[in-house]
């Protein structure tokens, strides 16, 4: 598996609890992964920019043909204001029917780190 390092949003956390949010698409053919990748990198250019943005690693198996992230957020409705970003919402609807997507949420006080 390859991974990048965290990135950094604009939102410096303080003590109370984050969002953190876990996605994975297991495509259904090999083929779409190269595009299915860009599109994750292309959307996560926006990263600095979001609000409520903490902190977000990418990752791809290649060989299992999986692709997601994680992203750590100020709380809740900054996560929701991305899944209806419209960037967010043309690629999920590209890869609708393309494979299977699992998420999971959940509240973490602190960071990531490495």
């Amino acid at each position: 598996m390859l991974s990048t390092r965290w990135l950094p949003g604009p939102h410096v956390p303080g003590d109370t609890p984050l969002v953190v949010s876990e996605t994975a698409f297991q495509l259904n053919r090999a083929i779409d992964l190269p595009r299915a990748c860009w599109a994750g990198w292309q959307l996560s250019k926006l990263w600095p920019e979001l609000e409520g943005a903490v902190a977000l690693r990418l990752w791809v198996n290649p060989v299992r043909r999986r692709i997601g992230s994680v992203s750590v957020w100020r709380e809740g409705t900054d996560l929701d204001r991305f899944v209806r970003l419209r960037a967010h919402v043309d690629i999920v609807r590209a890869y609708r029917g393309k494979g299977t997507l699992t998420t999971r949420t959940w509240e973490s006080i602190g960071v990531p780190s490495g």
